[in-house]
């Protein structure tokens, strides 16, 4: 696929080589067309680098080529990132004053904008009404992220990362309607792993959680244009770029981590294997075999409910229940009492969580493995919703699930 990636003049601009990556190292070719002042950020030899083709930003340069009309005309998708109000200014307006605006004019294929601007930038009328008159006439503008931007300030007006512009871009490439991200400006925290608990200095006791769901999930959040914080107790994969990253090792720090973290999250995603007990004493040295071969016993206690908790915590807050989602999940197995699915009902109304995925786990499944099955049961008693395939797939199924459900009861103004 050839693609145009058009470059404005925002401190993002060094985001966006990663972008270029994700196009080139899936195959498609591109050529960059900067704005001059981009090139104030990121310099030309940067993107001619990294995309293997010339880079201009004047209509001047091969004239004999015919470049202000050509590119354009052979594009299959042209990207412009960060687009800057200026350049939102004068796509809207239909100004040619340079190679990327005038390319802009003669694209006829889908055009994708990820703005990236200071907040009052991208709330001021006049940047709202462009935003509206480019989407009038065809283009894809995505909301911004947000998060922390140039110097001290947050709020919305953040580039997207990387991976969800991508991800947008193959979308509406593809046709799908999904391109817009679901959760763009929202804030999701997930965890992940299996938490440790230390018995002495060499010994804990752990789970087989590898964190792959997790990671898989965070991925997904990510690419739906969410800023993702990830409280990482230990996982077997690495976490992935363009994630907010908690170290965690025991269910105590998650505890303390999760907490802090739902502060200001939407959504609160309770994935983490974390240990029901702790033992009641961690040995400071190493707990040794006996002479008198008598065996040790280790007392265990209860660690807290941090789902419960999360739960309690957001309806005791002044905007109380509904303000923020919190999702569950529940690895169950079934026994003399009952199913896995009557086991997760009766945890779901005990949690007060608003959606529950269920895990049907063993030995041989879910832990460590690469597909797995779920069913997603919500406390508003709509039909469960069930998901299989590989970790990666449920976990966009969930994450779109999450955005209905958000939305629904949020939506954004």
């Amino acid at each position: 696929m050839r693609i145009v990636l058009g470059v404005g003049g925002g401190i993002a601009a060094y985001k966006v080589a990663s972008l270029l990556r994700l196009f080139t190292e899936a195959g498609h070719n591109v050529t960059v067309i900067p704005t001059e002042a981009s090139t104030r950020f990121v310099g030309s030899a940067t993107w001619e680098a990294l995309s293997g083709n010339p880079v201009s930003n004047s209509v001047f340069d091969d004239v004999h080529q015919v470049n202000h009309v050509r590119l354009g005309h052979e594009a299959d998708l042209v990207v412009v990132a960060p687009a800057t109000a200026d350049l939102l200014a004068k796509a809207a307006t239909g100004q040619a004053g340079d190679l990327l605006t005038n390319t802009l004019l003669m694209a006829h294929g889908p055009v994708l904008f990820a703005p990236a601007m200071h907040t009052e930038m991208w709330q001021h009328a006049a940047t709202r009404a462009n935003v509206e008159t480019l989407r009038g006439r065809g283009a894809a503008v995505l909301e911004p992220a947000t998060g922390r931007l140039t110097g001290a300030d947050s709020g919305p007006g953040r580039l997207p990362e990387p991976e969800a512009i991508f991800a947008a871009a193959m979308a509406l490439v593809e046709g799908r309607q999904d391109f817009q991200l679901p959760l763009a400006g929202r804030t999701i925290t997930i965890s992940a792993g299996g938490t440790r608990e230390p018995l002495d200095p060499v010994r804990f006791l752990g789970n087989r959680s590898s964190g792959k769901q997790g990671v898989a999930l965070a991925v997904a959040a990510r690419n739906a244009g969410a800023n993702v914080r990830l409280l990482a107790a230990h996982m077997e994969v690495p976490p992935p770029a363009g994630v907010e990253v908690v170290q965690v090792e025991t269910a105590l720090q998650m505890r303390e981590a999760a907490l802090a973290a739902a502060a200001d999250s939407d959504v609160v995603i309770m994935s983490a294997a974390v240990a029901d007990f702790r033992p009641a004493e961690v040995s400071d040295t190493k707990i040794k075999k006996r002479d008198d071969r008598t065996d040790p016993v280790i007392t265990l206690v209860r660690n807290p409910d941090i789902l419960l908790e999360l739960v309690e915590l957001r309806n005791s807050t002044v905007r109380g229940e509904g303000h923020q989602l919190i999702v569950g999940f529940a690895a169950e197995t079934g026994d003399s009492d009952g199913d896995v699915l009557a086991h997760a009902e009766a945890k779901l109304q005990r949690k007060g969580c608003d959606l529950l995925v269920v895990n049907h786990v063993g030995t041989d499944k879910v832990f460590g493995q690469d597909t797995t099955s779920v069913v997603i049961l919500a406390r508003s008693g709509s039909e469960p919703q069930e998901a299989s395939g590989t970790k990666t797939e449920v976990s966009a199924a969930i994450i779109s699930r999450i955005a209905f459900e958000l939305n629904a009861v949020s939506p954004r103004a």
